[in-house]
């Protein structure tokens, strides 16, 4: 964990859900957990199965002792042991009974996903509900609609605030309903040790979790680590397009967003500098997300009953992971607060091109007239004319033969007015508003 990195690249609530602190807690959550549940299968006297929760309850254990006691075993092993010493007496006996060392760090991960994923989904939906306040007050709002990095035809800032809206609620929709399952399987994923009693621990321990019980043990089949990857990728996927727009929109020579913050924005060298660096910041963290997941796709390759390499290889990038994906999320969440929409600077970007960006409906409008092919070649004639400073659009295409014979100067204008040619924008903003409110019940 890095003081210096970890304010800008694992900000938000989900950190702390991720940390070496709640990692330890889990643990012995866990171990209480196997006690109580073995002491409701009958298999462990109640009382030290108390004594047992009462010491992971209140026992003071060090994470970083832990960990440098942990080279020898290759895993944190070395927690039993200093639990085992903690418990003491009868109940010692009964500490981890008939689990193994893989089956208390899946079940602590499990449990560490629950809790970081109710964080991120709140922090999900407060930038969600951002998103909507950005689509519903710029529901009109005209903006250049651009592809390939160049102006194309018209859109609303409303619907680029939309779409964004629409990525965010279909990731929180998919964070509904993980699958998260405990993992007790002993040595070889039998459960030999607990006898008949294995299956009544299973669901007890599932249960005293608030966890999903699985069929069988899991120990190498790691489809619910892909899982959880494949979710928070695409997470920061979608916020890495969002920040990426609001950045470049926020360029200076673009201006049509700005971040207002105080204390935020500034550079150490050019006082000029406005930077959105909530955005950059999201971007930032959203972008260590691929290399992550894919360390964890490629750890699913896990041979026999327990792997030897691989799983071990999942703890770092897993807890990155997540905290990466929760920083992205609340560093996008910032940049909308901050956000200040210029719509006088939108359409003062959409009239750079003299009604260039329309020249489509001037052939549409005209193609019944003169066919379609005739009408190109006209507006297509007139346009290169205007974007060589020969001229204005609508007034080049009024002098020109075959247009001015059908359409009047004023018809043209308003062929060419922004605002005019919106499409179903407005219809598809209010449809993602009602889905995202939908959504919310």
């Amino acid at each position: 964990m890095s003081e210096l990195f970890d304010p800008i690249l694992a900000a938000g609530p989900v950190r702390d859900e991720m940390s070496d602190a709640a990692w330890l807690r889990a643990l012995l959550d866990v171990e209480a957990a196997l006690a109580g549940a073995e002491a409701d299968a009958g298999l462990v006297p109640r009382e030290h199965a108390e004594r047992i929760a009462e010491v992971c309850r209140e026992g003071h254990f060090d994470a970083a002792e832990l960990g440098a006691k942990s080279v020898g075993v290759g895993n944190p092993a070395p927690l039993v042991r200093e639990l085992t010493e903690k418990v003491g007496g009868e109940a010692a006996r009964y500490v981890h009974f008939g689990a193994t060392s893989q089956d208390i760090v899946d079940s602590a991960a499990m449990l560490l996903a629950k809790r970081a994923i109710e964080a991120l989904r709140a922090e999900l939906a407060l930038a969600a509900d951002a998103a909507a306040r950005l689509a519903r007050d710029h529901v009109s709002t005209a903006q250049a609609g651009r592809t390939l990095l160049q102006q194309a035809l018209p859109v609303t800032f409303g619907l680029t605030a939309a779409g964004w809206l629409s990525g965010l609620d279909a990731v929180a929709g998919r964070l509904r309903s993980p699958r998260l399952a405990v993992q007790l399987g002993g040595a070889t994923g039998t459960l030999a040790s607990l006898g008949d009693a294995g299956p009544a621990v299973l669901a007890a321990f599932s249960k005293r979790l608030g966890l999903g019980e699985p069929d069988l043990p899991w120990h190498t089949e790691r489809s619910r680590i892909a899982e959880l990857a494949g979710v928070l990728g695409e997470t920061c996927g979608v916020i890495a397009g969002i920040s990426r727009t609001i950045t470049l929109l926020a360029q200076t020579e673009v201006a049509e967003v700005y971040e207002e913050a105080a204390g935020a924005g500034g550079s150490s060298t050019m006082p000029h500098k406005r930077n959105p660096v909530a955005a950059i910041s999201a971007q930032a963290a959203a972008q260590q997300a691929p290399g992550l997941v894919s360390t964890l796709l490629g750890a699913m390759a896990q041979e026999h009953q327990r792997a030897a390499g691989s799983w071990h290889a999942e703890w770092r990038p897993f807890t990155e992971l997540f905290r990466s994906t929760g920083s992205a999320v609340h560093w996008l969440r910032t940049s909308f607060e901050r956000l200040v929409v210029d719509a006088d600077r939108m359409r003062a970007n959409l009239d750079l091109t003299g009604g260039a960006v329309l020249s489509e409906r001037v052939t549409t409008e005209l193609a019944g007239d003169t066919g379609r092919l005739a009408a190109h070649d006209a507006v297509t004639a007139a346009t290169k004319q205007a974007l060589a400073g020969k001229g204005d659009l609508a007034e080049l295409l009024a002098q020109d033969p075959l247009v001015g014979k059908h359409l009047t100067l004023d018809r043209i204008r308003e062929l060419l007015d922004p605002a005019q040619y919106l499409g179903s924008a407005r219809v598809f903003v209010v449809r993602a508003l009602a889905a995202h409110e939908k959504g919310k019940q």
